[in-house]
């Protein structure tokens, strides 16, 4: 389908629409001749209440045409037209806001409302035929706007309808229409998608790999937006971001500095850098959660220290070798924001190059809540630091198709980042044939955030912030009257005006718009981190962790109890996916793609799952898959006596103990990752199950889901330090023979049956 004007249709706000006069007769006309001679679309409205309620339902709109004396003529008219140019200015800069007025209301209108209007035409002064060619004219003059460079051209390319002798094989969508299957899936997507899918061999779209033509603008464009230096599209993901940024600055046998609580694509860029790694431990509270890593950890003496205790780091290199590049998680998968100008401060001492994984924060740089919490912060702009590297999963929670990311970069106060070497690891790593699709919706991601992303972030913000008070409300209300819901892991009590407020009792919109509720502190240590240092690190507003009942601050498991997989199965059941399920916490994101609608789903779904527990359902009724799957252990079963036999398996096996001694282990390193991962490739390894792994040395990291970080490195040893490691996969093991149906996500362990027992095994370094 050609996208046209009339795409984009022009909003109209009057009460004159119906009119029996002068007014009402030429407006009707005017509507006739933008859609009939302009080939417009007109969306009528007869109240500036209900103006603003199209405008805020879509963004798609070509021009705001607001009828100025609504207010004199319509009595019952409650909004000021003031308020509603404001507010249209304020979500959209660049829309065209055209008044319609009397020739003598025109002298009353004040100037600063002039300022922000694009034009004011006379209700009678011209002909019908000049005021609807003039609006079209800033129509198209709009349009031009809203695609960026890169967009903008892929789809007037698109739209020329040349024969393609070129790839990709199915030539604009035509080489599917060969075949049953193939004509289907052209129906799906539409024939835009195909005739987007173009080759490199197209010279108007520049070269990705080169960064040139438009494509270099739209990066250099992004550069700007984001604050980097230097900003390069990757189509295959953010794993391949971290990659592309060890591989240009790290090498053989360097040191690399990395938060433990890392995305294994940064393990494997150890492996492909054959680096050695000295890692920083986070913290973990009672309830499991992943918290930030102490400051401490990032000063020179520290670092130090952890080298020179290093048991396979040369005595040597020890001595005269500095760190190459630290690696830090920012934000983590709870939610956990660094204040990275803090940690700048530390580690610009004794690192060479700063690397920020930002891949579920790519949103940071544009709204004040976030202010000195991402790493391209602009507060730091004259201090003395070393080259900054941030990766970001543009795709994950802004606006790009899956597996567009972006890699941010900012050149040291002393050493300059040379675009063409960093070029040389992105070229190793990008491919010669890019999705233009992806690019492009790089390009509009790019877009809207420098158009108005404070906005739509603001409005993200809040509507999180609502969702917490209500389920705060809702628990509160439960409690009362003896019984339970959910809760939320966020501040109890807020600093409010001059007094200690109940976080549901603090206006939303003060929420919104002051981090100070949000930081970390000793004081008010709701977030259960010992030893916060202030100032130091926040809580994200939009993820969104709920608390099942069970556990509490100080890691103690009640009587009853209900795992968080236990309803995350069932929300999964009323199409609600979680992002992470922990032992009785589960996240939640709020992002761009958040309804209101999709609130109030997950609200009813929580509360009727509290319904079935309450009345102890059976499973038939609350999780049928699981008993389909498995009818001779669940068959009869109630929702509340599954959830307390699980509950009591893990209460009597302390399997959350376990874990949390199993994640305070840095095992012993006997080589570098690359090592055993080359152990892999020369068929130098061998399975081994769990119970027989004592002594031996896994050569694939491990990563169990929860908490989804390696628990243990290929090429650590599986000794009697790392006993506390050994004991939790063996209770994982345990519970998953116990509780068929609640197998989870271990990479790096593979599954053998023996006697109707599931068991563990890994590769292991051969003996």
């Amino acid at each position: 389908m050609k996208v046209t004007k009339r795409s984009w249709p022009v909003l109209i706000i009057s009460a004159q629409f119906d009119a029996i006069n002068d007014e009402g007769f030429r407006l009707r006309e005017l509507v006739e001749n933008l859609e009939e001679v302009q080939g417009l679309t007109v969306h009528p409205s007869f109240s500036y209440e209900d103006g603003i309620e199209i405008f805020m339902s879509r963004s798609d709109l070509g021009a705001v045409i607001i009828d100025w004396d609504i207010r004199c003529e319509v009595s019952d008219e409650r909004m000021d037209p003031e308020e509603l140019l404001n507010l249209v200015r304020s979500r959209n800069k660049h829309i065209p806001i055209i008044l319609l007025t009397e020739r003598l209301a025109s002298a009353s209108i004040p100037t600063h409302v002039l300022e922000i209007i694009d034009d004011a035409l006379w209700k009678t002064a011209d002909t019908i035929e000049f005021l609807a060619g003039r609006i079209d004219v800033f129509v198209n003059d709009y349009l031009k706007t809203v695609y960026p460079k890169f967009f903008g051209t892929l789809v007037k390319y698109a739209q020329e309808y040349k024969y393609a002798w070129h790839t990709p094989g199915h030539m604009g969508g035509q080489g599917f229409l060969h075949s049953p299957s193939g004509a289907a899936l052209f129906d799906f997507f539409g024939e835009n998608v195909f005739r987007a899918d173009l080759s490199i061999s197209v010279p108007e779209l520049g070269s990705l790999l080169d960064h040139n033509g438009v494509v270099g603008e739209a990066e250099k464009n992004s550069a700007r937006v984001f604050g980097a230096d230097y900003t390069y599209y990757v189509l295959n993901g953010t794993s391949n971001v971290n990659q592309i940024i060890w591989r240009s600055q790290l090498v053989r046998d360097d040191i690399a500095f990395v938060d433990r609580n890392c995305h294994k694509s940064l393990n494997y860029a150890m492996v492909i850098t054959d680096a050695y790694p000295v890692y920083m431990v986070p913290r973990r509270n009672k309830r499991g959660i992943i918290g930030p890593c102490r400051l401490s950890e990032f000063s020179e003496q520290s670092i130090r220290g952890k080298i020179q205790a290093h048991p396979i780091i040369p005595a040597e290199q020890k001595l005269h070798s500095t760190v190459k590049m630290s690696a830090l998680t920012n934000s983590t998968y709870d939610g956990i924001c660094y204040n990275v100008i803090n940690i700048k401060k530390q580690l610009q001492q004794s690192v060479e190059n700063l690397h920020f994984d930002e891949a579920w924060y790519a949103y940071a740089r544009f709204h004040p809540m976030y202010k000195d919490h991402f790493g391209m912060a602009d507060d730091d702009r004259n201090s003395d630091h070393p080259p900054i590297f941030c990766s970001h999963s543009t795709h994950k929670l802004l606006t790009a198709f899956s597996q567009a990311s972006m890699m941010h970069i900012r050149s040291g106060s002393r050493v300059k980042i040379n675009p063409d070497e960093i070029n040389e690891s992105y070229m190793m790593h990008g491919s010669t044939s890019p999705q233009y699709s992806m690019i492009a919706s790089l390009d509009v991601a790019t877009k809207m955030m420098d158009d108005n992303g404070e906005i739509m972030l603001n409005d993200i913000i809040l509507e999180a912030i609502r969702l917490r008070q209500k389920v705060t409300h809702i628990a509160r209300e439960s409690k009362t009257s003896k019984s339970w819901f959910f809760e939320m892991w966020q501040p109890r009590i807020v600093s409010y005006e001059g007094s200690e407020t109940a976080f549901e009792n603090v206006p939303v919109e003060y929420l919104a718009s002051h981090q100070h509720p949000w930081i970390f502190s000793k004081k008010n240590n709701w977030h259960g981190f010992d030893e916060m240092e202030d100032d130091y690190a926040m809580l994200d507003p939009i993820k969104l962790t709920f608390i099942t009942p069970g556990l509490d601050d100080a890691g103690n498991l009640a009587d009853d109890g209900i795992p968080a997989s236990i309803v995350t199965d069932y929300l999964i059941k009323h199409g609600i996916v979680c992002e992470k399920t922990d032992y009785y916490s589960f996240l939640l994101l709020n992002s761009l793609g958040t309804t209101k609608a999709k609130q109030c789903s997950l609200l009813s779904a929580l509360l009727r799952f509290k319904a079935l527990y309450d009345s102890n359902a059976p499973l038939e009724q609350a999780l049928p898959r699981l008993v389909q799957e498995h009818p001779q252990r669940y068959a009869g079963v109630g929702l509340h006596d599954h959830c307390q036999a699980i509950h009591r398996y893990f209460k009597e096996q302390r399997l959350l103990d376990k874990m949390q001694a199993a994640f305070q282990v840095i095992p012993d390193p006997a080589m570098k990752p690359a090592d055993a991962y080359h152990c892999v490739v020369r068929k130098q390894v061998e399975y081994v199950e769990l119970d027989k792994m004592h002594g031996r040395v896994p050569a694939v990291m491990m990563v169990p889901y929860p908490p989804g970080i390696p628990i243990m490195m290929g090429g650590e040893l599986m000794n009697d330090k790392a006993r506390p490691i050994f004991e939790y996969l063996m209770a994982r093991q345990n519970f998953e023979n116990r509780f068929p149906g609640y197998e989870s996500d271990i990479h790096g362990v593979e599954r053998t049956e023996r006697d109707g027992q599931q068991l563990f095994r890994a590769l292991c370094v051969t003996a």
